[in-house]
């Protein structure tokens, strides 16, 4: 009871302002690399369309929708969506300066679980809602594609 009043004026005071301008500031870098996740889907999928626009190939194709699947485990190419949220580091080492934050490691790290997380959910709703598809008639397949692609950026 005697701490508690001291406590909550400090947080009033001390933290509370300051907590809108902190979450903006740190969101920059995090919707920074999601966006970053997004686009390297976007841009994985286009290329699986203008492979199968030059080959026609359907074993190719799965080929290539199952090596899309292995997209969230490709450290190579996730790592520009990483660098992204690298930048919390230098945000997050103010914070810990100004109101002792620690764990600045942890968070960065939770964030690109996050984003390989989402990955591998975009590439196996992807799968899930194209695999029917692979039966299809080929001349159908690309704008397929597409709409499952634009159905899973959704």
């Amino acid at each position: 009871a005697s701490v508690s009043e001291p406590a909550q004026k400090c947080c009033t005071e001390n933290i509370q302002p300051f907590l809108t301008s902190i979450l903006e500031e740190l969101m920059g870098p995090v919707s920074s690399g999601f966006t970053e996740v997004r686009s390297l889907f976007d841009k994985e999928v286009n290329e699986i369309i203008q492979d199968f626009q030059k080959t026609n190939d359907m074993t190719r194709l799965k080929e290539n929708v199952d090596q899309l699947m292995t997209l969230p485990f490709n450290s190579v190419k996730m790592e520009p969506c990483y660098l992204k949220v690298n930048l919390l580091r230098e945000l997050l080492q103010d914070l810990k300066n100004r109101f002792k934050v620690y764990h600045i490691d942890f968070v960065i790290q939770r964030t690109q679980n996050f984003m390989q997380e989402l990955m591998e959910n975009a590439v196996y709703t992807f799968e899930q809602l194209f695999s029917p598809s692979l039966q299809a008639d080929s001349a159908k397949v690309a704008t397929t594609i597409e709409k499952v692609k634009l159905r899973v950026l959704k």
